[in-house]
């Protein structure tokens, strides 16, 4: 696995992941499960810094490092 997400990327996915497990923990019903899984994948997707469906459409956050001239 190639990293697709970027430092900004990163702290976005962190952040709207803890809203998101907040929320699960506030409401309760199907709201929870499914705002318990979206805190999940996001902040499983900022700790390992890939994300499939950025693979599945060729995005990616992450800057481009610079080639070595000959």
């Amino acid at each position: 696995m190639k990293a697709n997400v970027g430092s900004v990327d990163r702290a976005i996915r962190v952040v709207l992941g803890l809203v998101f497990a907040y929320v699960a923990f506030a409401v309760g019903g199907l709201w929870a499960w499914v705002a318990g899984v979206a805190a999940a994948i996001m902040l499983a997707t900022a700790a390992i810094g890939f994300c499939p469906l950025y693979a599945l459409f060729g995005i990616t956050t992450c800057p481009v490092k610079a080639q070595a001239q000959r």
